[in-house]
């Protein structure tokens, strides 16, 4: 999406409770320890909504837990829980049904942070119950530590139901964080869509990506057209652009500091990808950069720097293969199949060549499209969500690779398949082969929300079923829009709500989410597109093929 602009002053600080000493659990117990992750420090103490605000006593020199918590990949029976410590410490996990945590309470005694790590860390639970609501507390005690005795913070996060078990399913997604220079205010309260969205009580947020900017600097106060001052909250680790592991990690430090924010990730389980800002606007493998700002302009230096970070901060599973691409099951009624449009594509050139199904090409990479259409063809779900970090059908283009260079998919040719096109053809193809039923695409990226219909009826390429894509974001950046369409997959605009102008500030809104419910008993899908107060802007409820 487009280049940010500039933007930034200091966080406010909450804290959470001390910790209760708890027994451990016995090996076939209800948690299982996952590794450490490295992740940066900041300036205050931010606990989830709820939370004690007094400042709990802390021995001198013991560690004390920075950043809130948070929670990620959750499933029927797991999860993974994130914290980061002010210097070396063990981790602790007590987990508690009914929200106390007493001498009994259960425990898990997870990894050592350190600052190889930026003193984050990650442990990951086995063994909880599904369909729960799930009250967790982290621990920082000291790196000898046998038992949770130490600074605590609280959070909570929902389990996905069995897959026996027919239960309502709500969950939110969105994308873009503090971008084009505009970061948090004190006005807004920081980024208050967290709030709207908390409101909406979500069994988990999908992260469309774009996590950070970390090719957008926050560098002051900048004067709206109306006359008003955009006040930004400004540190000096996001006043230039990432370049280093520690820029990198100053920009999801900024991001966790606000307290909305952290209170959100405290309470929700996320589903997180990621997309070009959390590296380089528009970056793809082996590209050198062409941008006056950076030292280092090999994009594969930064992206290891950038996806570490991204790694450290953000609470997914560990995998062995280190793919982000991967699917997470909720039940008899939905699963979600997360896509990485960044890592496997080929480069950003004319959009015209190139493309087609074979190693590192298209948008996905052989690999990867042949994952998802094996991965969603297997699904027993009602509902196949796919959660792309980029539109199919709306043209993105990347005129500072090629003047014809395109970033996304679409290529603005509305005739047969070309470039990364002919990838998306061939999944949409085999989804029609395989029998593939109620696919829906989930993204972000453009900064705006809309609704798309694909039919073959209006489409040049129609070898498909008719589908659905919502797009949906910014969680608080510049507002754009809107993009042009690319007919080859016969999309049409159902809804769309864009700013009156190009790059409007979270001040004057134009920020947005998208919520997705599943009625259990009659497996119809329901979209809303809200914006950033929460008030509904659109709907639509779709039924299952089977039933239209």
């Amino acid at each position: 999406m487009p280049e940010p602009r500039p933007a930034t002053a200091p966080a406010g600080t909450t804290t959470g409770a001390a910790a209760g000493a708890g027994r451990s659990l016995p090996r076939r117990g209800v948690l299982r320890a996952g590794g450490a992750l490295a992740v940066a420090g900041g300036a205050g103490l931010l606990v989830p909504a709820g939370a004690p605000a007094a400042v709990p006593l802390v021995r001198r020199g013991a560690p004390v837990l920075t950043h809130g918590v948070q929670s990620g990949d959750v499933t029927a029976s797991g999860a993974v829980v994130w914290a980061r410590a002010d210097r070396p410490a063990r981790l602790f996990v007590q987990v508690s049904r009914h929200g106390r945590f007493g001498a009994r309470t259960r425990w898990v005694r997870g990894p050592v942070v350190t600052g190889d790590s930026d003193f984050t860390g990650r442990v990951e639970l086995r063994g909880l119950p599904a369909a729960a609501d799930v009250h967790y507390r982290v621990v920082a005690a000291d790196p000898d530590a046998h038992r949770p005795d130490g600074h605590a913070v609280e959070g909570s996060l929902r389990t996905a139901p069995s897959w026996r078990a027919r239960r309502r399913i709500r969950f939110l997604w969105s994308g873009d964080q503090a971008g084009q220079g505009w970061g948090r205010n004190p006005d807004l309260g920081g980024f208050p869509i967290y709030r709207a969205m908390a409101e909406r009580d979500p069994d988990f947020f999908l992260h469309s990506g774009d996590t950070i900017y970390a090719d957008g600097p926050i560098t002051g106060d900048v004067e709206l057209p109306d006359g008003r001052v955009y006040r930004n909250v400004v540190t000096e680790e996001k006043s230039h652009v990432a370049q280093t592991l520690d820029d990198f990690r100053g920009a999801f430090r900024y991001n966790l500091a606000d307290e909305a924010l952290s209170a959100f990730f405290g309470r929700v389980a996320q589903v997180n990808q990621w997309d070009d800002h959390e590296v380089h606007n528009n970056w793809f493998p082996h590209q050198v950069i062409d941008d006056d700002r950076y030292t280092e302009k090999r994009v594969d230096v930064l992206r290891a720097r950038g996806e570490r970070a991204w790694r450290e901060y953000v609470p997914v599973s560990a995998r062995r293969d280190g793919r982000v691409y991967r699917s997470f099951s909720h039940g008899p009624l939905l699963e979600v199949f997360v896509l990485d449009m960044r890592s496997h594509r080929d480069p950003n050139g004319n959009g015209w060549a190139g493309g087609g199904v074979r190693p590192d090409g298209g948008i996905l990479g052989t690999e990867q499209a042949r994952w998802l259409v094996e991965a969603v063809s297997r699904s027993r779900a009602t509902w196949k969500v796919v959660q792309s970090d980029m539109p199919i059908g709306l043209v993105v283009p990347d005129g500072q690779t090629d003047p014809a260079g395109i970033e996304a998919v679409a290529q603005g040719d509305p005739g047969v398949p070309l470039g990364r096109e002919q990838q998306v053809a061939w999944i949409l193809r085999e989804f029609q082969r395989r029998g593939v039923r109620d696919h829906v695409w989930l993204t972000a990226d453009v900064h705006y929300t809309a609704a798309h219909r694909y039919d073959p009826a209006r489409a040049s390429f129609t070898e498909f079923d008719p589908f659905w894509e919502f797009v949906s974001g910014p969680l608080h950046a510049g507002s754009f829009g809107p993009s042009a369409l690319d007919a080859t997959f016969g999309p049409q605009v159902v809804f769309q709500a864009v700013p009156p102008r190009p790059n409007t500030s979270p001040l004057e809104g134009s920020q947005y989410f998208g919520e997705v419910e599943v009625d259990p008993d009659t497996e119809d899908l329901t979209v809303t597109l809200r914006g950033i107060d929460g008030a509904a802007l659109w709907s639509r409820t779709l039924q299952p093929q089977d039933r239209r």
